[in-house]
């Protein structure tokens, strides 16, 4: 029983040598056929059907309870805001709350302030609690998006940390140019091997490259919301006009590679 059983191994042995020697086999001769190389591009150009918009509302105020009310009524206005446009509550959502401490510190070389190290430091004022809290909005009737902006404007939001234009159907799009970038690869090679009297193979690697989407992004007063907007009022009597200019949503560009090798007939 022992002898049938180290027999069965070597056979098993043997036909995996035999296997990988036939598969190297197969390698090398595909590596000395002709071959061509090609890379097609391919772009799809999306029309985006929802908006995804970033609030920060931070307050500042001595009385840690006053500068958590404060807070607690801007985010109240905000939310107020997303009802009165019927936006899912799952399409809102609150993140990163946080309380710190503010102090400044003012160094005057005529009165120096040093640490237990004898290093300057100098004095410490307390500035207050600062309370802060992030709100993302996910909206998806883009052709009231402007009236939505402005009225989320009004509710004394701190800063639009940032506002992008996206598509729900991602990945069909980017399988999409994916498919006509392949495509792109055999027309080229086709052509390529037409124009010396020559036709392609079969394919015999197919390597993806990078698919990548270029979503919108509004901007305010030409900032480009990317970058974080304080559109705090100044503590001035001066009245202060902001101009949000025109929306235009644009389109979204999904671009794709891809490089494929052909045997040359």
């Amino acid at each position: 029983m022992i002898g049938g059983f180290l027999e069965m191994k070597t056979v098993l042995l043997f036909l995996c040598l035999l296997l990988a020697f036939s598969f190297n086999s197969s390698a090398q001769d595909l590596d000395k056929m002709p071959q061509i190389a090609v890379t097609g591009n391919a772009e799809v150009l999306v029309e985006p059907d929802e908006a995804h918009i970033s609030l920060d509302v931070t307050k500042l105020n001595k009385d840690l309870e006053i500068a958590k009310k404060q807070n607690d009524e801007t985010t109240a206005k905000i939310l107020e805001v997303t009802k009165r446009f019927n936006i899912p509550s799952q399409n809102v959502s609150i993140r990163n709350i946080s309380v710190e401490i503010k102090n400044k510190i003012i160094r005057d070389p005529k009165k120096p302030v040093y640490d237990e190290d004898g290093d300057l430091t100098g004095e410490k004022i307390f500035l207050g609690y600062e309370v802060s809290k992030t709100i993302r909005i996910k909206y998806l009737e883009l052709n009231k998006f402007e009236e939505l902006f402005s009225e989320l404007l009004k509710t004394g939001v701190t800063e639009v940390n940032s506002v992008s234009f996206e598509t729900s159907k991602l990945r069909q799009y980017k399988d999409q140019a994916r498919d006509m970038a392949l495509k792109a690869a055999k027309e080229k090679a086709t052509a390529m091997a037409g124009a010396i009297g020559q036709t392609i193979g079969k394919a015999i690697r197919i390597t993806e490259g990078t698919i990548s989407n270029t979503n919108l992004n509004y901007s305010i007063n030409g900032v480009n919301s990317n970058n974080s907007v304080n559109i705090s009022r100044p503590p001035t009597v001066e009245t202060v006009s902001t101009s949000i200019g025109s929306f235009s949503p644009g389109t979204i560009t999904i671009s794709a590679s891809a490089t494929v090798i052909f045997i040359l007939n």
